[in-house]
């Protein structure tokens, strides 16, 4: 019997005939109803006729989380008054539960693109809700994208809801334009907020760090907990609290040890028996219960009995390193949105509380969405089903953010490796069947491939160890790992097991047929040998060997690092299944991985195999070798001597002149001055005078140090290469402006009393130093170029007296206090009342007597 009184409750009902009226005449719709309004459970019904006069419907309903599709299937069964497979089902990855009268499913993202791609007409579903579409999961993104696209070309009858719980919806109305042609598709509100609930920001002590990668602050964990207790003491009801990771919730329940009430921890990997007692709530007479939870509570799941919401303010995003191939979890701060899909958990029943663990002022600094997964994440799988979908560029789709260039230009190098598109970047045959198997491109290639080395049964059972990371205490020992799955009764070996027998099926005769090589020999390989195989295949990037130093380098180039006591650290050669390095890491932590030879690495990345001259600029010389490697890793050395490739050669020495400079070469006085003249002329003048500088110089070889350079071959032929008589080669000789060089900037400049004094012009301004009585009668300053020259007028003993660039004012003003000063010293030398109209000389009083 229909639950009437329940459904009066919801405050979504309101906006049924609107939303109904909606689709009619339109055919899409946004659907924008707070968190606990019963968007998911009531719309669904309504839409298919369950409830209400509405016409009887085959709905389809997505939801980003297995767990959130059974409950949501669950609740709307206990609404109808019925168990689920009957007007209500769902199916899940390895679940389904549904029946002929089924009017309603729910489905995981990813399951509905997996129709979408066996099936895009959708044949016989009538409307299709995307639920959470705010939380822009990948998935859903490209589950709408592909919709718009059936509703335009195949169906244009199919009924299309964006439901989103929070005040992005203008973004989601515009985006289904396309869908109708006749403006953005129309919001639909639901004004109703629950119960309501009242926010308490509990802000952490001082001194707590930043949370980074997937660290955080034991300190913020003992507050969180702190908290949870304060709720407990305050507030009736059970408690619902948010933490980034299931690391942070299983210290979080260790600090609430010893609490009058029932601890739970709820995440992806929970037992079933764990996520079900959750969802089904106190029992009557019951103690309290505190939940601790990660992001998959935030939305579509009413937890029974929960009244408070304490949030940590923490969620994890995926980041992608795509150059090596490493992917990693960071905790971010909560975005606004989040928090509140978070907060509206606590009134789901009845007026909510909900604790912030951050202080109010950092509330308006947080992102008001979280980052959307398709800026962020791996695209490899996006790539592959836009691939097969039409359109590898994904640009015709109708997608809110537009997948990064970077990122897909690695996803493809991903599928180009493993046959899945062409080089168009259009899905192969192979592509087609990777894309059906339900698994990352990179793991549906190990299975196929998997399965002709060592059989279907063992390919799929290390697959499906790698589509789900074992628990932490399974150890880092993929093999030892698989060993515990088997025999293991726990949760994780009861979902392991029944996705091995997915695999097993659904690789069957698709099982492609590899080049045979090392790769081959199925039945001598132990367990060891074919975790290592199958996880080379899936992540050939990350086939790591041991380094002389310690530690190992991945194919990719990453470093990579052993835990402390890990079983596998004498192993000369990994394949690494799971690794991850944050930012502030230079190594890469090795989480699982398995042992692999030499023989089978090779085979395995055969694809990023490459053998040739190596010829580069290393510890201050020329190395030549011939190398062949695998990716970074250089399996064979041979050094090349005097057989390099000359122009390699050439290539290396010019980097050695860019990273050391021209020192290299051999630069006489001569030779430095005349680039000291250059470098003046060209800052002054311009061209035709070149550029002198070391980047210059170098990007103009060609031109000056040919054919000198040609004919070197390691650091020590620079030295013997006469950088002033190469340099001269750059003067514009053709427009006959060489011959003005000592016209210009002349080496040397005579003075009054005859001598010729070397200028210099390595500071930038040309310096003349000169003793002073060999400048008397001078009046104007000597100029190069039109530059007045600074003169440095020295002592008789050759010291500094003083610095003028202009001699008419230092006679006129300064000689009279210089001469005051150094008379006494030098009283051999002429001092002069006017030095303007004194004799010049370099010699002493007396000789210059003598000589008149």
């Amino acid at each position: 019997m229909i639950r009437n009184d329940a459904l009066d409750l919801l405050p979504v009902r309101h906006a049924v005939p609107e939303l109904l009226t909606a689709l009619a005449e339109r055919g899409t719709a946004v659907l924008h109803a707070p968190p606990g309004t019963g968007k998911t459970t009531l719309v669904p019904l309504a839409l298919a006729g369950l409830i209400g006069d509405g016409p009887r419907r085959r709905v389809l309903v997505a939801e980003p989380r297995r767990m959130a599709v059974r409950a949501a299937a669950r609740r709307m069964a206990w609404l109808l008054g019925e168990e689920v497979g009957g007007a209500v089902g769902f199916s899940v990855r390895g679940e389904r539960r549904v029946g002929p009268a089924t009017r309603v499913e729910v489905v995981t993202t990813g399951l509905l693109l997996q129709r979408l791609q066996r099936d895009p007409e959708l044949a016989g579903v009538d409307v299709v809700l995307l639920d959470e579409c705010h939380e822009r999961h990948l998935d859903a993104d490209t589950a709408l994208a592909f919709l718009v696209d059936v509703r335009a070309a195949l169906r244009p009858e199919l009924k299309l809801i964006a439901a989103s719980a929070t005040s992005d919806a203008e973004a989601w109305a515009e985006l289904l334009t396309v869908v109708d042609g006749g403006g953005s598709a129309p919001i639909v509100r639901s004004e109703g907020e629950g119960h309501g609930y009242e926010v308490r920001f509990a802000a952490p002590p001082a001194g707590i760090r930043p949370a980074h990668g997937t660290w955080v602050d034991p300190a913020l964990l003992r507050h969180v907990a702190a908290t949870v207790r304060l709720a407990l003491e305050r507030h009736e009801g059970d408690v619902l609290c948010f933490l980034p990771g299931t690391g942070e919730i299983a210290r979080t329940a260790g600090l609430l040890a010893g609490l009058d009430a029932e601890v739970l921890q709820l995440h992806g990997r929970a037992p079933a028996a764990v996520q079900d007692a959750v969802l089904r709530g106190t029992e009557p007479g019951g103690r309290r219960r505190v939940v601790l939870s990660t992001s998959v509570a935030e939305s579509s799941l009413t937890v029974p009995g929960v009244r408070i919401v304490v949030d940590s303010g923490l969620a994890r995003e995926p980041r992608m390193d795509h150059a090596r191939g490493l992917g990693s979890l960071a905790t971010v701060p909560v975005s606004v949105a989040a928090a509140t899909q978070r907060s509206g958990r606590s009134m789901r029943e009845a007026f909510g509380t909900v604790y912030r663990c951050w202080a109010e002022a950092e509330d308006g600094s947080r992102a008001r969405f979280p980052s959307p997964e398709i800026r962020i994440a791996d695209l490899t799988d996006f790539a592959l089903r836009v691939a097969c979908w039409g359109d590898p560029t994904a640009e015709g789709l109708a997608l809110l953010d537009a997948p990064p260039a970077g990122a897909m230009a690695a996803a493809r190098s991903v599928l180009a490796a493993v046959g899945a598109v062409d080089e168009d970047g259009r899905a192969t045959e192979r592509g087609g069947r990777l894309a059906r198997l339900g698994l990352h491109p990179r793991l549906g290639r190990a299975l196929l491939d998997g399965a002709a080395e060592v059989g279907v049964r063992r390919a799929a059972e290390v697959v499906a160890l790698l589509s789900e990371e074992p628990p932490r205490e399974y150890g880092d020992d993929l093999a030892a790992a698989w060993r515990s799955a088997r025999r293991g009764v726990d949760g994780y070996g009861a979902r392991w097991k029944a996705e091995a027998r997915r695999l097993e099926r659904s690789a069957g005769e698709a099982a492609a047929e590899p080049e045979r090589g090392a790769g081959s020999g199925a039945g001598a390989r132990g367990e060891d040998a074919v975790a290592g195989l199958v996880t080379a295949l899936a992540f050939p990037e990350r086939v790591a060997r041991a380094r002389e130093q310690g530690g190992y380098l991945m194919v990719s180039g990453s470093g990579a690092r052993l835990g402390e006591g890990s079983g596998l650290r004498s192993t000369p050669w990994l394949a690494v299944a799971v690794a991850d390095r944050t930012a502030r890491d230079a190594t890469a932590r090795v989480r699982l991985a398995a042992v692999v030879d030499e023989g089978t690495a090779r085979w395995a990345a055969d694809h990023l195999r490459a053998t040739g001259e190596e010829v580069h600029w290393e510890d201050g010389d020329v190395v030549a070798r011939s190398v062949d490697r695998l990716g970074a890793v250089e399996l064979t050395v041979r050094p090349l001597g005097s057989g390099a490739e000359p122009a390699l050669v050439r290539e290396a020495l010019l980097d050695g002149l860019r990273r050391e400079g021209l020192g290299l070469l051999r630069w006489s006085r001569d030779a430095s001055e005349l680039r000291e003249r250059l470098a003046f002329l060209y800052g002054e003048v311009g061209e035709p005078w070149p550029d002198v500088a070391d980047g210059a110089l170098v990007d103009r070889a060609g031109e000056w140090l040919e054919p000198e350079l040609s004919r070197a071959s390691r650091r020590a032929d620079l030295g013997r290469i006469d950088a002033g008589a190469a340099l001269r080669r750059l003067l514009p000789w053709a427009t006959g402006e060489a011959g003005r060089l000592d016209e210009l900037a002349p080496e040397r400049i005579e003075v009054p009393s005859g001598s010729r004094i070397r200028v210099d012009y390595g500071g930038g301004r040309p310096v003349l130093s000169v003793k002073l009585q060999e400048m008397f009668g001078l009046a104007e300053t000597p100029r190069v170029a039109g530059v007045p020259v600074l003169v440095h007028l020295l002592s008789p003993a050759g010291r500094p007296a003083a610095v003028t660039a202009d001699l008419a004012s230092f006679w006129r003003e300064g000689y009279r206090a210089v001469r005051a000063e150094l008379r006494g010293r030098y009283p051999r030398h002429p001092w002069p009342e006017d030095p303007s109209a004194a004799e010049p000389t370099r010699h002493t009083s007396a000789r210059l007597r003598r000589e008149r």
